[in-house]
């Protein structure tokens, strides 16, 4: 086995145990009668992804594939089950062709399993399931294709990683668009659906039950980032050193800019805000983390812990009931870290930002592939949730949702007794 081989295949597991965390993450911020539910929309992510990836998703939509079907949205059936990805695999021509496809499996299931902080306390688990996997069919398989479809050269053909509305391509390293804000956007389009809470939507109330798990969480999180941002292929070793440590030195600054905000704000820094500030710093970093000299990552991360600290307030002066700050955090954050390499992008690395080079092309580029990218996964993600709260209805009724929804949907988390 090669060495780039065994590094795939480990960033992979790092990337899949990032779900994992982010249903402990999620799980510890909201209520003890939810907390099963709340994770189980992550692990059911991980099923409904993976089935769909394998039959479809991976050889005819995210884009490791050319023939046949539209240069956007390419031919589901072009390798049904990856029947035909076996010969290949297996011809020593491609070994690690199914190594490449574990790894966007595994960023195909963080995306979506990232929406379902947004309808916490009060989705049902089948809806969401056919939600998440109507989402990765329409959003997440075609959007990865337009940033990491890859031909059997290496070369990206997808619109954002070459030309986006003449203005070049767009520089993202690991998904800030397709991942984060179009998780963002989503997570807004379902909140619209499902609409806030009976009990709990305020900022008094948004009290987590269990920190420690939270925190847990976020750890988990940060560690697995390291394979999220490293293993994306195309950098050579220096590069590759880069990125893991702007990986590391960006959450911390972030963690600071989110609690410095807190502490004016509130009088005191929070265990939940330094582990929101953590993830806030990782989101931002995930496009950038290749095209950033540290000191700039560290601005970075200051910057989009202050933004984001304040962003996640938004959400009670304009009504819309994002129950963990999806938007606040992975919209926001994403964005900002995509349009900063407009700016800030390394000369030796881009040469092309406004700030070193002086060439506007590649902020325009970063701004409209990000806005794109979030209109696209709002409106199809909020027919989606709507078709479905229309017809088997997405929301658990009152009675449920005021007595604890993981009783009626999966039982306790906690025996107390």
């Amino acid at each position: 086995m090669s060495v780039d081989l065994s590094w795939l295949l480990i960033c992979t597991a790092l990337v899949l145990f990032m779900t994992p965390g982010l249903a402990f993450f999620y799980g510890g911020l909201v209520k003890a009668k939810s907390v099963v539910s709340m994770m189980m929309l992550s692990f059911g992510s991980i099923a409904i992804v993976t089935v769909l990836y394998v039959l479809y998703g991976g050889t005819g939509i995210a884009g490791n594939g050319t023939s046949g079907g539209s240069e956007y949205f390419g031919n589901p059936f072009e390798d049904f089950g990856m029947t035909d990805l076996v010969t290949t695999a297996g011809s020593g021509d491609a070994g690690n062709l199914f190594g490449g496809h574990a790894f966007l499996v595994a960023f195909c299931i963080i995306t979506v399993a990232l929406v379902s902080g947004a309808v916490a306390d009060r989705a049902r688990f089948w809806p969401w399931m056919l939600f998440a996997g109507l989402f990765a069919t329409f959003v997440v398989f075609p959007t990865f294709r337009w940033l990491f479809g890859v031909d059997a050269d290496g070369n990206f053909y997808g619109w954002l990683a070459n030309d986006v509305y003449g203005f070049g391509a767009a520089l993202d390293w690991a998904g800030g668009t397709i991942i984060h804000q179009s998780a963002g956007a989503a997570a807004l389009a379902l909140a619209l659906v499902l609409g806030k809470r009976k009990v709990g939507f305020s900022k008094e109330d948004a009290v987590p039950h269990n920190v420690p798990l939270v925190l847990i969480g976020a750890a988990i999180l940060w560690f697995g980032w390291f394979g999220f941002n490293t293993g994306v292929y195309g950098a050579d070793e220096g590069q590759t050193s880069l990125i893991f440590f702007n990986t590391l030195i960006t959450p911390a600054a972030a963690l600071i800019g989110w609690i410095v905000v807190e502490t004016f704000r509130d009088g005191k820094a929070t265990a939940v805000g330094a582990a929101s500030g953590v993830v806030t710093g990782l989101v931002a970093i995930t496009p950038a983390c290749a095209f950033l000299t540290p000191v700039w990552a560290l601005v970075l991360g200051v910057l989009a812990g202050v933004v984001c600290a304040l962003a996640v307030d938004l959400k009670y002066k304009l009504g819309y009931d994002d129950t963990l700050d999806v938007v606040g955090i992975h919209l926001v954050a994403g964005f900002i870290g995509c349009v900063y390499i407009g700016f800030f992008g390394s000369e030796t690395l881009t040469g092309g930002s406004l700030i070193f080079g002086g060439e506007t092309d590649l902020l325009f580029a970063q701004i409209l592939s990000s806005l794109t990218i979030i209109a696209f996964s709002f409106v199809v993600a909020y027919i989606i949730g709507l078709a479905i709260e229309k017809t088997i209805g997405f929301r658990a009724t009152e009675e449920d949702e005021i007595a604890g929804i993981d009783s009626v949907l999966h039982g306790e988390g906690y025996a107390l007794d």
